[in-house]
């Protein structure tokens, strides 16, 4: 920067200042509930605190890590046990962070079309192991199926690379690690054309709403047999782990820097009360991806419509 550049910045900093940072910063990973949610907690936290609220697009990792160190203030919606590993270096070793303590409870496993997978015979996770079966969900004519197990940077897609790995149909499948979207348009595609398709479902979601789905049986999980390393954990995590079970009772989790408590209590405290139902969060994933509803748009409706349930996180 030159003498002149110089002069005119300093001149525009001093007729409006310094950029002033967000009150809170809401980290917002790629998927549809946790985008509702973190509009509807960002207008209750400035309707009701008159704080300034930002979103930032992110990953687990990096929200995490920036709760810790305060550039980030929350994540609308951990999953567990999914982040346990996350969880548990910044909420019980480092104690930076703090965990809302009313879970929503979900669900995880592999689903095809019902119909379609009586038709062509897909009952459990075996199926998929079965090369004749496996051709089956071809959709490219190169000779070996796909399964979608999830998009890049979800923990579940990586526990769902362990789990493709350890009951094998790592080799009989292309395992698809694309966007959550493009995979639905993928499933609406298969079902009108009567093929199978397998993919990655879980609760709470739109997408049972729209579909009768098949959840392929497998053994019920088993801790004795869940040996699970994210990335974060190991760099050699897919070959130290193991988990040929389904997998356990999942809950989701607002969690927030533990700065808060002191930088803004009455933030921290309604952090701490907020309660989402099951029901709830599949419906804003249907009005975010079905009805293309405007995040900004829908969480003020939601609010003025829920208000009864937002003043019990006032209290």
């Amino acid at each position: 920067m030159n003498k002149w550049s110089a002069i005119v910045v300093g001149m525009v900093v001093a007729l409006i200042g310094p950029a002033r940072a967000a009150d809170v910063v809401i980290g917002v990973p790629n998927w549809p509930s946790v985008n509702a949610t973190a509009h509807i907690l960002k207008v209750v936290l400035e309707d009701n605190l008159g704080l300034e609220v930002e979103l930032q697009n992110s990953t687990n990792p990096i929200i995490f890590e920036a709760m810790d160190k305060g550039s980030m203030h929350m994540h609308p919606e951990v999953w567990l046990p999914n982040q346990a590993n996350l969880h548990d270096t910044y909420v019980k070793k480092r104690r930076t962070v703090v965990m809302n303590p009313n879970g929503v409870k979900a669900f995880q496993g592999m689903c095809m079309e019902k119909g379609i997978a009586e038709k062509y015979g897909f009952k459990s996770i075996a199926d998929l192991t079965d090369p004749e079966k496996a051709d089956l969900l071809d959709s490219d004519g190169d000779g070996k199926g796909e399964i979608w197990i999830g998009a890049t940077g979800w923990a579940s897609t990586n526990v769902e690379k362990i789990r493709a790995k350890s009951y094998g149909y790592d080799q009989t499948l292309q395992l698809l690690e694309m966007d959550e979207t493009l995979a639905l348009a993928r499933l609406d595609a298969a079902v009108k054309q009567g093929r199978p398709f397998g993919f990655f479902c879980y609760t709470p979601h739109h997408v049972w709403e729209i579909y009768d789905l098949h959840i392929l049986e497998e053994p019920p999980f088993d801790a004795a047999k869940w040996h699970v390393l994210q990335p974060t954990d190991d760099p050699d995590w897919l070959a130290k782990s193991s988990a040929p079970v389904g997998w356990d009772a999942a809950y989701l989790h607002i969690h927030y820097a533990r700065a808060l408590t002191t930088d803004h209590p009455e933030a921290a405290s309604i952090l701490g009360k907020v309660k989402f139902e099951t029901e709830q969060i599949s419906a804003m994933t249907h009005a975010l991806v079905v009805e293309k509803a405007d995040p900004a748009t829908y969480a003020r409706k939601w609010v003025e419509e829920n208000a009864t349930q937002v003043e019990d996180w006032l209290k």
